[in-house]
């Protein structure tokens, strides 16, 4: 595997939506990515040219640095691609902490998130029904 992180051009936008199946099934996903590509919010990750995963980190979690979206290519999961995304991330970050969230279902992220050093540090009800939002935080640095 030749993994490279870069961050995303407008020209990666239908790569990014291919590999996120909810592309098709949430009306607003596409304009989000969209968004996020021209915000240079965006991080691709790419082997041997093909677009594998990508990660959406802003400050829109109470203005604190945020992975707000980490998706990898179903077929390349458990690979170290998303590990690989986060920890890009956390090496560009530039503050002293960094949030993310996942839904309480699902376990591979927040196993992604326990086994990279982030704790959890709060739950958000009601965003998805019956699935509650898991706030995590890790800290990246002392003041």
């Amino acid at each position: 595997m030749s993994l490279r992180i870069r961050l995303a051009g407008a020209d990666d936008c239908d790569a990014v939506c291919a590999i996120d199946p909810r592309v098709i099934d949430t009306p607003d996903r596409r304009p989000f990515i969209e968004r996020a590509i021209a915000a240079g919010e965006c991080y691709v990750a790419t082997d041997g040219g093909a677009t594998v995963g990508y990660a959406v980190f802003d400050r829109s979690f109470y203005e604190q640095p945020f992975v707000s979206l980490l998706h990898v290519d179903e077929a390349r999961r458990r690979r170290g691609i998303g590990a690989a995304l986060m920890r890009h991330i956390e090496s560009i970050c530039g503050d002293e902490k960094l949030f993310t969230s996942t839904n309480e279902s699902n376990t591979p992220m927040q196993q992604l998130c326990e086994q990279l050093g982030f704790v959890q540090s709060g739950r958000i009800e009601n965003l998805d029904e019956g699935d509650p939002e898991i706030v995590y935080f890790k800290r990246l640095r002392e003041r």
